[in-house]
């Protein structure tokens, strides 16, 4: 079986984790240090403060930005329930907004219709890789949190995503676009904002209490970080290989590919297709040819809160099907996947549903 995902380790990661592991700084330390300040130049931002995870980043950044009780966050339905919590533990409350169809990217239009007094701020996953309309979201008068946990490394308009919010998170987790195992990072250009994450990761040697939070990352985590780091245009540039494999496949099958937004460059966390019926029929089909697919989000924050509407968030849970596609992929696991997809994506896939995306997309920039 292809797994739907897997991280790629090589030689070089496993003896930077030895070479820290056999040196005994195994908390944070200067390789944290280090881990920081080259992710916030590769994003091109001021600075980064390592956590524990892109959940932690993400709670702590809203709290930086003073977001507490009474308070109203912005969020799109269609994303996985890390966001959700982040903002309840806050003690704020979430604001769900619906999505764009074509980029599942969160709706302006849809955000700009629930903004109150009490909006506080907006979170913008830029989903599965492609960057989110930044020009609209901005517009809205609020600070914006950029997560990048699908999206490292992705451009729009040649500046990198994480540039353009008040704050940027990243995650580390195995499976993302550069893996710690676990692990996260706030990054920005205001230094009061990153300052108040640094105090607020860490609980010990303080000159005054109150409370804070055991959400440092180790020097393990972040040696094996910058080796991956090093990689991370690599692994870009194979996602993207791989896509535009899959986007031939499509087009030979007279199947619209997903759409790219343009001025947009985007990084291919996930292909994502888009069926005319249930996802789950595929799926199974898929998997009995030796390949996983996935719902690229398990359930979306509109469903797990019990609201009504959300049309394009409702029809993307249930159309969507995510394809393999990462850099540890081999040459014969993607002949596999393609072989797979011209037998079993016509049986579920007329075009129609992503020709909708497309031609919802041509007449905007990303």
């Amino acid at each position: 079986m292809i797994p739907h995902s897997r991280p790629f380790i090589d030689d070089e990661d496993a003896r930077e984790v030895q070479r820290v592991l056999l040196s005994g700084q195994l908390a944070q330390d200067g390789e944290v240090a280090r881990f920081e300040s080259r992710m916030a130049s590769f994003v091109g931002v001021r600075g980064a403060v390592a956590v524990s995870s892109g959940s932690a980043a993400l709670q702590l950044a809203l709290m930086a930005l003073k977001v507490g009780p009474g308070d109203e966050v912005l969020v799109p339905s269609y994303v996985c329930p890390a966001v959700l919590n982040a903002v309840l533990h806050t003690g704020a409350s979430p604001v769900v907004a619906d999505i764009e169809p074509a980029t599942f990217n969160l709706s302006a239009g849809d955000a700009m219709r629930r903004i109150t007094p009490k909006t506080r701020a907006v979170i913008v996953p830029h989903m599965f890789g492609q960057p989110a309309d930044l020009d609209a979201l901005g517009a809205l008068g609020v600070p914006v949190v950029e997560d990048l946990a699908m999206s490292l490394g992705s451009r729009r308009r040649g500046k990198r995503a994480g540039g353009f919010g008040s704050l940027a998170v990243c995650s580390f987790y195995a499976t993302k676009m550069m893996a710690t195992g676990e692990g996260g990072m706030v990054l920005g250009g205001d230094e009061a904002l990153l300052a108040e994450v640094r105090d607020l990761r860490a609980m010990d040697e303080k000159e005054e209490f109150r409370v804070r939070f055991n959400c440092k990352m180790t020097d393990l985590q972040a040696a094996l970080g910058l080796s991956q780091l090093r990689k991370l245009a690599g692994f870009i540039a194979r996602r993207r290989e791989i896509a535009d494999l899959y986007g031939d496949t499509l087009r030979r099958l007279s199947l619209p590919a997903p759409p790219a937004p343009a001025e947009c460059e985007p990084v291919w966390y996930r292909y994502v297709l888009m069926l005319d019926g249930d996802a789950e029929p595929f799926i199974e089909e898929m998997k009995r040819r030796g390949v996983e697919c996935r719902r690229p989000v398990y359930k979306p924050l509109h469903r797990y809160l019990r609201l009504s509407g959300f049309e394009a968030s409702e029809e993307a849970w249930r159309r969507a099907v995510s394809v393999p596609l990462y850099p540890a992929l081999s040459v014969a696991e993607v002949e596999t996947i393609v072989k797979a997809l011209r037998l079993v994506l016509p049986k579920h896939c007329t075009g129609r549903e992503q020709e909708k995306r497309t031609l919802g997309q041509a007449s905007r920039t990303c």
